[in-house]
């Protein structure tokens, strides 16, 4: 036994992780290869890379490689490959924490369920610990590349809480992992099987996968003198002809790059050549990682240049409001010396990320073709998108015809787009109505509403958490100007403004904007209401409700607001408090006005105690009148 080996315990986030693992993806336990030979890529590729700027990393094995041992008498499944290794440390921190942001509420986010959890893990990316679905005890041995033979490390765990960790003497560069299989699963010992698994899953993996015609392996899952033979295409599938990949080869490739557990729901393969070449393979997945609001999680693009892998994460090749797009890009012209932080400003880097841009927006585009699929699309990322009105005025149309809300005609989420609404507008109809509200409750009973109802007028209700920022960047559409129907005049009738400015001088409109003071800016009457007594409208520049919740939750100073109190003078409530001379209770109703008007949009009054005094003294009143 080695003097310096140690034992050490999981982190407390790994521990639970496996539990789920082993217990929540039992059915779908054919992921472990996928997701180990993934690794060994990665670790190939990041080799190749830094190879770059220092060749003798190589050392005497330039060629990458993975290779599978299936040895049936000690019942172990290696995955080994010649990439860049690991040192001791190394070890300890990658297989035994989790340095992922996010980490607590991925977890949190679980819930039991083993269906739902499995696909949580999908998004989270199971990596190396998928292998203790099929093992009970799993074996480490690497060596980081360029560092000596007495530098190895040997790893291991039977996935329980602890695992062990010691230096060992270790000559081939790299890391092999060996699986001590439950007897369970002990069909992954049988060559074809594993053949099998990995041309369905690992196919497109760059690099060879290979496996040994006899079935011999050492105590480090390394073969002997067998022949090797290539199991897998080995060629870059976004550098094939579309035509000859299949929908199953880009779905397993999707799976490869982005460890979901789902299909994507479309993609789109294309191949740019003159002064600016390069060739993309974008997917828009169906569900929405757990860290897409997590401003610092990773996002962004394989980079690739001439089909030497780059970095993970090139988020410089799109802009933020596209973060959940997954896939590859490889443009062969790009400067291998371009650092991470210039890359951004670099001239044919923003040119691509323009051209990648709209070819998403036209991805989703043709997808909105679909309402069933596009629902799912936005249900999941529809608040993300967005962001783009505001954060990108060169293609704030395309983003605005992308835009789904549900209406007065149709309450669905996702149902209602800026050009259906307009293909159902009455003729003469130059506005696009909407409804700012805090949820579809509140927006579809609001008083605001009741005007359009009368006239026929779709209104569209908006009540997502941007919606409000969103719309202050989406002055028009097509032409058409977007009105808030909670704000300021709507003009639209003339003879109704002619009729409510002859009302003006009604003597309850002044009695009330005395009685009420400095609560709100003005009273005036409505055209707006039929059913209703009074509502709240805001001026044009005010704040909404949304906008202040943002700063407030920001700790950012939040301007005063004051709305303007519209009376319904026809209302029998109004015509009653026409004939109430006692001025105590003049001001005790018309207090109750203006909150009732607060309540009918989902906000509380300024002392809700003081409300339900005043509506207790009514209601005993009443009651002693009955």
């Amino acid at each position: 036994m080695s003097q310096d080996r140690e034992t050490r315990g999981f982190q407390a986030e790994v521990s639970r992780l496996l539990h789920l693992m082993v217990h929540s993806l039992y059915s779908n336990r054919e992921i472990f290869l996928r997701e180990l030979i993934s690794n060994a890529s990665d670790a190939c590729d990041k080799l190749r890379f830094q190879a770059l700027d220092d060749d003798s990393l190589m050392e005497s094995d330039p060629e990458p490689w993975i290779r599978l041992t299936v040895n049936p008498d000690a019942g172990t499944l290696t995955i080994a490959d010649n990439g860049i290794g690991m040192s001791r440390q190394d070890a300890v921190d990658n297989l035994g924490t989790i340095a992922r942001s996010g980490t607590e509420k991925f977890l949190a986010s679980l819930t039991g369920d083993r269906k739902k959890d499995a696909q949580l893990i999908g998004q989270f990316g199971v990596g190396f610990y998928s292998a203790f679905i099929v093992a009970d005890r799993v074996e480490v041995f690497s060596r980081r590349a360029g560092e000596p033979a007495e530098q190895g490390v040997r790893w291991e765990s039977d996935g329980q809480g602890e695992f062990t960790v010691e230096t060992v003497t270790r000559e081939q560069r790299g890391t092999a992992v060996v699986l001590h299989l439950r007897e369970d699963a002990r069909e992954f010992l049988d060559a074809g099987k594993v053949r099998s698994v990995v041309q369905q899953y690992s196919d497109h993996v760059a690099f060879p996968i290979l496996m040994a015609s006899e079935a011999k392996a050492g105590e480090e899952g390394e073969q002997g003198e067998s022949e090797w033979q290539t199991i897998n295409s080995a060629t870059a599938l976004w550098q094939r002809p579309r035509t000859e990949v299949s929908d199953e080869e880009y779905q397993n490739f999707y799976r490869h790059i982005s460890h979901d557990f789902q299909d994507a729901l479309t993609w789109s393969h294309n191949k740019v050549e003159g002064a600016l070449e390069y060739t993309s393979l974008l997917y828009v997945p169906a569900r929405a990682p757990f860290d897409l609001y997590h401003r610092e999680a990773s996002r962004g693009l394989k980079l690739y240049v001439q089909r030497v892998f780059i970095m993970d994460d090139a988020e410089q090749f799109l802009p933020m409001y596209l973060r959940f797009i997954k896939g590859v890009i490889d443009a062969p012209n790009l400067p291998l010396n371009v650092s991470r932080e210039l890359l951004q400003d670099y001239g044919p880097v923003r040119k691509i990320r323009a051209a990648l841009t709209k070819r998403v927006l036209q991805m989703l585009k043709k997808l909105g073709n679909d309402d069933e699929q596009y629902a799912t699309f936005w249900a999941q990322f529809g608040e993300v998108l967005k962001e783009g009105i505001g954060e990108d005025p060169d293609n704030r149309e395309a983003i605005a015809a992308l835009l789904r809300f549900p209406s007065t005609e149709d309450t669905a989420p996702g149902a209602v787009s800026l050009d259906r609404y307009l293909e159902r507008a009455g003729e003469g109809q130059d506005k696009i109505y909407y409804l700012l509200a805090d949820n579809l409750d509140a927006a579809r009973n609001s008083p605001h509403l009741e005007v359009f109802r009368k006239k026929n007028i779709e209104v569209l209700l908006l009540t997502g958490r941007v919606d409000e920022w969103m719309v202050n960047y989406l002055d028009e559409y097509q032409g058409k100007k977007l009105v808030n129907a909670a704000r300021g005049q709507l003009d639209m009738d003339d003879r109704e403004e002619e009729a409510k400015a002859a009302e003006q001088d009604n003597p309850l409109i002044e009695r009330l904007a005395a009685s009420l003071g400095d609560r709100v800016t003005e009273v005036r009457p409505t055209g707006r209401l039929v059913e209703s007594p009074a509502c709240l409208v805001l001026g044009e520049d005010e704040l909404g409700p949304q906008l202040r919740q943002m700063l407030e939750a920001a700790g950012q100073p939040v301007p005063e607001s004051k709305p303007a109190l519209e009376v319904n003078l026809s209302h029998p409530l109004l015509e009653r408090l026409q004939g109430i001379e006692d001025q105590a209770g003049f001001d005790e109703i018309a207090e109750l006005l203006l909150d009732q008007a607060l309540l009918a949009e989902g906000r509380l009054p300024k002392d809700p105690a003081a409300t339900a005094r005043r509506l207790n003294r009514l209601l005993q009143a009443q009651a002693e009148r009955a």
